[in-house]
C-alpha cells in the first residue's frame, strides 16, 4: 500500500468528517483549509521521524576540513550525526569519536597543536547563522583533510514533495498519525480519539519493527526468526 498527499488530504477529511474550512484569527490572519491539514500531517511526520531512525532520514555528505582550523560547519538541514570519518591522502577512512566540548578542550587544551583529528563534538551556533551548528574537533588539522558525514535530517514533507518513503512504504503510520493530530484540534469525542491513538500506535510499532529492527540486520548474522512452539 502507498499513499500520495492528495489521497492523505482525502483520508483525513473522510475519517473525521470535516473539509477544516478557513478560519479567521483574533488579528484577522486567515489560516486555510490546506494550512492546517498540513500542519497535522507534519505534526505527524515529525512525531514519527523522531520515534524510528528510519535509514532513509540519514545523508551523506563530505566536507573539508582546513588546515590549522579547528571548527567544521554542520550541514544546513543537520539533525544528528550518525558518523564521522576523516579521508587521508591515501584515502584510508579513521572514523572519529564524539566526545562534548569540556572533553575536547581539556584533552587538547593548546589549539595551535596540530595533528590528525581524533575526536569531536557539536560545539555550538556557527558564528555566521545562529540557526545551525558547528563541530570542533581534537586535535586541530595539521592538514586539509576530506571528512565523510553521516548525518539524520527531516526528510521533504509529503506536504511538498507529493509522495514521499514514509507514505509509499508505511502509509497507515502517516495517516492514523495525521488522523490523532486531527481530531485533538477539533476536540473530538474521547473515545475516538482513543481510538486513533490505539490504532497510531499499533501502527508505529510495526513502522519501529521495520526501522530499528529488519533493516538493521540480515538473516546471515542474526539468523532467522523463530516463533516459540508450545
Amino acid at each position: 500500500m502507498s499513499m500520495t498527499y492528495s489521497e492523505l488530504v482525502t483520508a483525513i477529511e473522510t475519517y473525521t468528517e470535516n473539509t477544516f474550512p478557513a478560519t479567521t484569527l483574533a488579528d484577522n490572519t486567515v489560516v486555510s483549509s490546506t494550512t492546517q491539514i498540513n500542519r497535522f500531517i507534519e505534526q505527524a511526520e515529525q512525531r514519527i521521524f523522531n520515534t524510528i531512525q528510519f535509514p532513509s532520514l540519514r545523508k551523506n555528505v563530505q566536507g573539508v576540513l582546513a588546515y590549522n582550523n579547528k571548527y567544521l560547519n554542520c550541514p544546513n538541514d543537520f539533525l544528528s550525526v550518525f558518523s564521522m570519518a576523516v579521508i587521508d591522502a591515501a584515502g584510508t577512512f579513521t572514523y572519529l569519536l564524539n566526545k562534548d566540548v569540556n572533553f575536547i578542550r581539556e584533552a587538547y587544551p593548546d589549539p595551535t597543536s596540530l595533528g590528525f583529528p581524533k575526536h569531536y563534538a557539536i560545539f555550538g551556533p556557527q558564528s555566521g547563522n545562529a540557526a545551525e551548528l558547528t563541530f570542533i574537533l581534537g586535535p586541530t588539522p595539521d592538514a586539509s583533510y576530506t571528512t565523510e558525514l553521516h548525518y539524520y535530517y527531516y526528510p521533504e514533507s509529503i506536504t511538498t514533495a507529493g509522495t514521499t518513503w514514509l507514505g509509499d512504504n508505511y502509509d497507515s503510520v502517516l495517516m492514523y498519525g495525521a488522523l490523532v493530530e486531527a481530531y485533538t484540534y477539533m476536540k473530538g469525542e474521547p473515545d475516538l480519539i482513543n481510538l486513533y491513538i490505539s490504532r497510531y500506535k499499533e501502527a508505529l510499532m510495526e513502522a519501529k519493527r521495520l526501522g530499528d529492527g529488519l533493516e538493521r540486520q540480515d538473516s546471515y548474522r542474526s539468523g532467522q526468526y523463530r516463533q516459540a512452539v508450545t
